[in-house]
């Protein structure tokens, strides 16, 4: 190899290490700071997996699938995680431009419906005269409390309140009757009994064995960043293995919430089971469509046509 050919490699070299070091940044809205399914992009991007794929996560933290949402459809952000199923098709029913990236969650055994100890209310059927609460509009927890009140012809009220947090202190202090939580909110209160769990998000039919909850993108950012969006849903898949697989990722997880690992560890095995979180189909889509008509999310049930241009989950 002459000099000139020397120099030509060189050049080629330093060209590939600056771009194999470059980082793409996303934007991203995530419900729910803490939850462990929420918490994926979190704990990938602590571990260095996502600079692994170049990418650097700008996070926005919400009180849930409303406040998500909002970021998405006017493009302040790329992504959205943890966007209820039912408010994600309402808006792409309305023209909004947003696309399905992923599953987030599927079935409800994380979320559960819960009273103070001292409460008279025993099931959901005492709840007439009483508040239901869920977070935010278009929110899983907003769909399951549709449902509720559906399936179990309740006459409660239902109100948004927010974050696990806000909802717990408004429970405690008697501004609502019926809180919400996700693990490893509220275990605390449920083991010092100063709150009982009257339903779990399985308890609606609808949401059972289903997905609730969304990867969701900007459908303008999927089209100029799919190589981004692409590289961040292999990270993102590749950070879910991690999480189940080495025990590191407990720590990381506990210290971005401010638990135990112990407490991380139970949140993961007891209410998540890997298949949960699996990002890569969303689960019973044919009757979720339905089920959106009959829960007044959307006016018709979307077409195979407006499908295929709504769920874009890039391959694996």
């Amino acid at each position: 190899m002459n000099v000139q050919q020397l120099v030509v490699a060189a050049v080629a070299a330093l060209a590939f290490v600056c771009t194999a070091s470059a980082q793409d940044t996303l934007k991203l809205a995530s419900g729910q700071r803490g939850n462990w399914d929420t918490s994926v992009s979190e704990v990938g991007q602590r571990a260095g997996i996502f600079k692994k794929h170049g990418l650097v996560l700008e996070i926005l933290w919400t009180q849930g699938s409303g406040e998500t949402q909002q970021p998405v459809i006017s493009g302040d952000v790329d992504i959205g995680v943890a966007v209820g199923v039912m408010g994600a098709l309402s808006s792409f029913s309305k023209g909004a431009p947003v696309r399905i990236i992923g599953a987030q969650t599927t079935g409800a055994r994380d979320l559960f419906w819960y009273v103070r100890s001292d409460s008279p209310i025993k099931s959901l059927k005492d709840t007439e005269g009483k508040t239901l609460a869920y977070s935010t509009k278009g929110s899983s927890t907003n769909g399951i409390v549709t449902a509720f009140m559906k399936q179990y012809d309740l006459k409660a009220t239902p109100v948004a309140t927010g974050s696990p947090s806000s909802t717990l202190t408004q429970v405690m202090s008697g501004q609502v009757d019926v809180g919400w939580s996700a693990p490893p909110f509220g275990l605390d209160q449920l083991d010092e009994h100063k709150i009982r769990i009257i339903a779990s998000g399985n308890d609606a039919d609808v949401f059972k064995g289903q997905t609730v909850r969304l990867l969701i993108a900007n459908a303008q950012s999927l089209a100029k960043k799919k190589p981004l969006i692409d590289r961040y849903m292999k990270a993102y898949r590749e950070t879910i293995d991690y999480m189940y697989n080495d025990p590191a990722a407990l720590k990381i997880y506990a210290d971005f919430v401010g638990i135990s690992e112990a407490k991380a560890k139970r949140t993961r095995d007891e209410f998540f089971p890997k298949s949960a979180i699996d990002p890569d189909r969303v689960v019973g889509l044919d009757t979720i469509v339905k089920d959106a008509v009959e829960l007044k999310f959307t006016a018709a049930p979307l077409t195979k046509e407006q499908l295929a241009e709504l769920v874009q989950i890039p391959p694996r």
